[in-house]
């Protein structure tokens, strides 16, 4: 009984455990491997509610344990890949410590939007504003499309400190928008409860294997859009 009540704990320190791992990756400009822990960990934070509602061993322990990996694995990290983006700006050095300390206003959008949704009873089955993994995903992409683009405007584009300063300042405030947006988690095994989850996770999987990593920010884009479809479908 009490390893049973503990898996959903554990497989949560696992998503923390990859976190960690992403901020040493992210620290030695390993863009693509902190991406990879980062997937990792949110992947694990998708199953660590799922079975504890399946094993019936929800806590509140759990539920605090899941926000401070999140803090960590979807807060800390993107915001840490973007103070870095901001030190390979080819500008003086205190241009770049201003800038780059801008970073971590994601990872202060983060915490806000995790200790919110602590308390927030709307977002028991749905979210309000972009969740941190999707987020995180986003903001982790970046270097990475930048590193590896042959498109000189999109490597003007993600080079310059405006945007990046734009993009750091639009993921804060996206994360904590009054923004209705379906739950990605699954719940249950039944088709019919899970079809729009199952749907947008088709779309994704097409999406990335067409555009690779710029398909992420197509993804989310493709998330929030269809989270307003569904919206309007509902007030209909």
């Amino acid at each position: 009984m009490f390893i049973k009540r503990h898996i959903p704990n554990i497989i949560t320190l696992l998503n923390l455990f990859c976190g960690c791992i992403a901020i040493v990756f992210v620290a030695k400009f390993d863009f693509e491997n902190a991406f990879y822990f980062v997937c990792l960990g949110i992947f694990l934070d998708f199953f660590d509610g799922f079975f504890a509602r399946l094993l019936k061993v929800a806590s509140p322990l759990g539920l605090q344990l899941d926000s401070l990996a999140d803090m960590v694995t979807s807060g800390l990290v993107p915001g840490f890949a973007m103070f870095q983006m901001f030190q390979m700006l080819e500008n003086n050095q205190n241009e770049v410590a201003a800038y780059s300390a801008m970073g971590f206003l994601i990872t202060l959008g983060a915490c806000y939007r995790l200790a919110n949704f602590n308390i927030d009873e709307r977002q028991s089955d749905s979210f309000i504003g972009l969740p941190t993994p999707a987020n995180a995903l986003y903001i982790m992409s970046l270097p990475i499309i930048f590193f590896n683009a042959d498109n000189e405007f999109v490597k003007d584009l993600l080079g310059n400190k405006y945007v990046l300063i734009a993009m750091t300042i639009f993921s804060a405030f996206i994360m904590n928008a009054e923004i209705p947006l379906f739950s990605l988690k699954i719940k249950s095994f039944n088709l019919k409860v899970n079809l729009l989850q199952l749907f947008f996770l088709f779309i994704s999987i097409v999406l990335l294997l067409f555009f690779k990593f710029l398909g992420v920010a197509f993804v989310i884009s493709f998330y929030i859009l269809l989270s307003i479809g569904k919206n309007l479908r509902v007030k209909k």
